[in-house]
């Protein structure tokens, strides 16, 4: 077994330097730490295309992939120097991928200095059906766009939760989200506010603020 063995890709397609180097960061720690190598195991890594830039917005995908992408790497300008990895994972193993999703998380960030590395697990947008369109089974809720938008909020976040939300609604019509996390977070994660922003609008199309919950004094 090797670092490209962690690579899943259709038929054809090459393999960048940024995917060697991110699958082979997975597999050193699957070699050489005993407490992941069970669960990093069965991870893949597929990747998207190349350097998003940005202002560039990424829709997530409405169409059903040929196969399920066993873990879906992109990378997004954050402006400057800085960009964030945003891995996918597939849903079913999603959660078992929490396990060590922190400890992954750090260890692929001291790997990549320059980068933040987020996790959203890879959902299927289905379209809401038409008088003329043909549909032989009822559309889950969590295929919905509203439901998957709200997926991937809270995908971003992990392991914080989130304890509030607020909708603002511009002269314009246009809307302003703000996402209130778990104040414990705040050490952890605050770093990283200002990525969950510029991700989510890319992943979305949706303007989102995150800051944490200040406590209410009695």
């Amino acid at each position: 077994m090797s670092a490209r063995s962690k690579i899943v890709k259709p038929a054809g397609q090459l393999v960048d330097q940024t995917e060697t180097a991110v699958a082979q960061a997975i597999f050193d720690l699957e070699q050489n730490v005993p407490e992941l190598r069970a669960d990093l195991r069965p991870l893949h890594l597929t990747a998207a295309k190349e350097t998003v830039p940005l202002g560039t917005v990424l829709p997530v995908s409405r169409a059903a992939p040929t196969k399920p992408a066993k873990l879906y790497r992109i990378q997004v300008e954050l402006g400057g120097s800085k960009k964030a990895i945003v891995v996918f994972v597939p849903v079913p193993q999603f959660k078992q991928f929490h396990k060590v999703q922190t400890r992954l998380t750090r260890e692929l960030e001291k790997k990549f200095s320059d980068r933040h590395v987020l996790f959203v697990a890879q959902r299927r947008i289905m379209r809401k059906p038409t008088r003329r369109s043909r549909v032989k089974q009822m559309r889950p809720r969590s295929r919905t766009l509203t439901a998957v938008h709200d997926a991937i909020l809270e995908d971003l976040v992990y392991p914080s939760e989130i304890v509030g939300k607020r909708t603002r609604v511009r002269v314009d019509g246009s809307k302003a989200i703000k996402v209130f996390l778990d104040s414990k977070d705040s050490t952890s994660l605050e770093y990283k506010l200002d990525t969950f922003s510029v991700v989510y609008k890319k992943l979305t199309g949706k303007e989102v603020a995150f800051e944490f919950q200040q406590p209410v004094l009695e």
